[in-house]
């Protein structure tokens, strides 16, 4: 069954409550209350939905770009588009700040940081829609970070896997520095495959639709390594 099918369907139940449960609410027209994560898909993607909608109004313009990236990003199906609009109508009108959203995502996610990066490398993903992050939405999403447990270096890396490595530090991108041994070098690249690796996001939880967005951090992390190890050999 699709991420959709779950989160529209009946029998859907979530452990989480407060604000995002309130939006699957909204989807589902229920909301079941459980002592364990019922799908982690589920719980991934509605707080997506959140963060990203909130995201949206960080520049003060909801743009039609922006819209169809997050359409695009979670591939959202013709029968859906309905039910997903009103969702991120609701959690852009909702009077709860992005900060609630963040800290209850954090505190789902408590101990799994792989699943708080997915998060934001999707809402970086949107961001760049129209070709440009503005300055208040890379603050919105300097703040998330900041409430997922993210040091400024993590969040520049990660910032610099989306911008793309011909642009920025390779060694940024990687998450190390230039005086990293060539040894030390290739186990720090090796994990970050791994970490990024679609099957490794399918495994932990994260939905299909969102596979292209790993792709995409992945080739910019063996751009990165590349030009690091030409520039080793030169």
């Amino acid at each position: 069954m699709s991420i959709w099918g779950k989160i529209a369907g009946a029998g859907v139940g979530l452990a989480v409550g407060g604000p995002l449960g309130a939006l699957v609410g909204a989807v589902a027209g229920h909301l079941v209350i459980d002592r364990a994560l019922a799908d982690n898909e589920v719980v991934f993607t509605v707080a997506l939905i959140a963060l990203s909608a909130k995201m949206a109004k960080a520049d003060g313009e909801v743009s039609e770009a922006e819209i169809r990236a997050f359409e695009e990003v979670l591939k959202v199906p013709d029968a859906e588009r309905a039910n997903v609009a009103r969702v991120y109508r609701i959690a852009q009108q909702d009077v709860a700040g992005f900060q609630a959203y963040a800290e209850q995502v954090a505190r789902i996610y408590r101990g799994a940081p792989a699943m708080l990066e997915d998060v934001l490398d999707a809402l970086f993903h949107i961001a760049k829609a129209d070709k440009h992050v503005h300055p208040a939405e890379l603050d919105y999403l300097r703040a998330v970070a900041d409430i997922f447990g993210f040091s400024e270096i993590e969040f520049a890396r990660i910032r610099a896997s989306h911008l793309g490595a011909d642009k920025t530090d390779p060694y940024l991108v990687l998450g190390i520095t230039p005086d990293i041994s060539t040894d030390d070098l290739r186990k720090a690249y090796h994990r970050l495959v791994r970490e990024n690796h679609p099957d490794t996001l399918i495994a932990r939880g994260v939905p299909k639709e969102l596979v292209s967005i790993a792709n995409e951090k992945l080739s910019a992390i063996n751009v990165a390594y590349e030009k690091i190890m030409a520039s080793r050999k030169s």
